[in-house]
Parts: C-alpha cells; structure tokens; sequence
C-alpha cells in the first residue's frame, strides 16, 4: 500500500477537451469535503472525483453519464494501491463527445497518470506487541530486536525482575520475531500481539 508524499497534478487534452487531475493526500473524510470545496473549478463543466481512505471510499461523476468518471477514477486509485488519497478530475468540454467508452479512458488515464507522476510513501501495516523480559534475556533480546527492519521499541518499562517492552513492528514480521524471542530467551519469554 502506498500514500502520497505531497499533492500531484497532470493534465492532458483529449479530443478538444481539456482534462486536468489533482492528487492530494487526506486522512478522513471531512478533510477530502474540504478539499473537493477547495480545488473544485465553478468554471468547469465538470469536477469528477473519488477517495480512498482504508475501506472507505466515495466517487462521484458530476453529470457525467453513471460510472463513466467517478469509478474509473476510483479503479486508478485501487489499480496502484493508493490509500488516503483524493484525486479530482476537471474537464473543460472541448465540443466533441467522447462516448461512455471514451468518458471511461479519459477520466480513468488521467487519474493513472496523474498517480504515476505522484511522489509516493510505502506504507507498511504495523502491530503492536508486547514482551516480558528478564534481566538476563534483556541485553540480547534488545539487541537483536533493534536489528529488524521497521521493528521500535515504543515503550520499555522496568520492573523487579527484568522489563516490559512495548514494540511496534512489521505485521509480515510478527511470526519471525516471536519465534526469535522464544529461541533467544530458551521459551522463557513470549510475545504477545495486542
């Protein structure tokens, strides 16, 4: 899954139309109403939309004829696994007409390109865990912890015996590092997902 670093724009004339998409990163809903408020264009005979944000999506085709902008806007945003994201496409009509199949292409390529010229952050699903340490095991424990990619140790608190530490890791990572804690610490020491 991927997100937006920053806002990216790309825009094309197809047949005498002018088409112009607007990527910007949002992080719930209320923040993509405000933006479509925002970039919308009064001047445009059309502002097409659709976001993202983990399941939740929305479209909209602006008097398009039904499915022919929004949900191929949608499918770009799907096809290269962008979350948290807004892409608005504004076409200024150019007095030719394109067809449903041609309305499809047009909205749905410009929003691809529009992505595929996007900045882009990896994002890696993460848990939270938890593991109880003796003193004895900590040292090597840690050590070894802070040698996984991604992996931090959130929180680590001491009690009498050794220490509780809170770890934040790679969700693809759970198993190894709880099969690691087990071997490093002789099954004394298990880690628990929260």
């Amino acid at each position: 899954m991927f997100e937006l670093k920053q806002r990216a724009t790309f825009e094309q004339v197809i047949k005498k139309s002018r088409f112009l998409a607007l990527a910007l990163p949002v992080s719930c809903d209320e923040e993509a109403k405000a933006a479509l408020a925002a970039h919308s264009d009064a001047d445009a005979n059309h502002n097409c939309w659709a976001w993202r944000i983990g399941p939740a999506y929305r479209f909209f085709d602006d008097g398009e004829p039904s499915g022919t902008a929004g949900k191929p806007i949608l499918a770009a945003l799907d096809g290269q696994r962008i979350d948290k994201v807004l892409v608005i496409v504004t076409r200024w009509f150019g007095g030719i007409l394109l067809g449903s199949g041609g309305l499809v292409r047009a909205y749905g390529g410009t929003a691809a390109a529009c992505l595929r010229s996007a900045s882009l952050i990896e994002v890696k699903p993460t848990i939270k865990a938890m593991v109880s340490l003796d003193f004895s095991d900590l040292a090597r424990v840690k050590a070894r912890l802070e040698s996984v990619p991604d992996l931090t140790i959130a929180q680590e608190q001491f009690t009498a015996t050794g220490a509780d530490l809170v770890l934040r890791l790679p969700e693809a990572a759970a198993q190894s590092v709880a099969q690691m804690v087990a071997d490093l610490t002789s099954g004394r020491a298990e880690l628990t997902v929260e």
